[in-house]
């Protein structure tokens, strides 16, 4: 075999040999890339199962001032009517002590 010949057979297998090694760096990029991607879609399932629990608790406890709200209101519903009816009574009362008097 020639000289030439051997030196262009060295060349093509370095060329070869460079286009492998560029191929594999950019393989191993493109799935380092694709494993960032799938971990950043997994952190995003993350924040809004975590968005989404904070707003069910945030609910619940929307829920239970309601229910305190309720009962107080109902509260202070029962407490106007005590003191109504007492209000009557002790104008029932002052009624007859005016009709005694006369």
């Amino acid at each position: 075999m020639s000289t030439v010949a051997i030196i262009v057979i060295v060349v093509a297998v370095l060329i070869v040999l460079a286009m492998i090694v560029a191929y594999s760096k950019k393989a191993a990029r493109t799935k380092q890339l694709a494993r960032t991607q799938v971990q950043a879609k997994h952190d995003d399932v993350e924040h809004h199962r975590s968005r989404a629990d904070e707003r069910r608790h945030e609910a619940d406890l929307a829920e239970e001032q309601a229910k305190r709200a309720r009962a107080e209101a109902e509260l202070n519903e029962q407490r106007a009517a005590d003191s109504e009816r007492e209000l009557d009574g002790d104008a029932e009362v002052e009624g007859e002590r005016a009709s005694e008097r006369r």
